[in-house]
């Protein structure tokens, strides 16, 4: 179980720094698909900082303790920052299908550890996420055509 709920606590870190890192876009995106793209970050941003409750609250059901800080989350977590910059539309969407893709690798990889562990509530967490990056990924990568 303990390798489970540092999966999840890796998880939530990368979740951290994406919601940060949306945010950031969200402020910084420039170009002719700034009003759309403008209200899908907030959409995405808001989604993801209900998702890091989510995982907290599993880990505290596994008796794991989350970590709470965004320098705990910064040790682990594996996505980058974004810079306090403008940046074009396309790159944020090439930048959020990239990230998007990380991220849905990585709750696959908790889904199989909480199944194997028969943690099905994880299990059925993870499905749910992975399901919104899967939807979240082909739409920005229709946007891209």
């Amino acid at each position: 179980m303990e390798k489970l709920i540092e999966q999840l606590n890796a998880y939530m870190a990368n979740l951290a720094v994406l919601h940060r890192k949306l945010q950031n876009y969200h402020w910084n995106v420039t170009g002719p698909q700034f009003f759309t793209l403008h209200a899908k970050l907030e959409e995405y941003y808001t989604h993801v900082n209900e998702g890091i409750d989510v995982v907290a609250e599993e880990i505290l059901k596994l008796q794991g303790e989350p970590l709470g800080t965004m320098a705990s989350y910064l040790k682990i977590a594996t996505l980058k920052e974004a810079e306090n910059k403008k940046i074009s539309a396309d790159a944020v969407a090439k930048s959020v299908i990239a990230d998007f893709t990380t991220m849905k690798k990585q709750i696959c990889d908790i889904k199989a550890a909480a199944d194997a562990a028969n943690v099905y509530e994880v299990s059925t967490m993870a499905d749910d996420f992975i399901a919104e990056y899967s939807k979240a990924i082909w739409m920005l990568r229709q946007s891209q055509e």
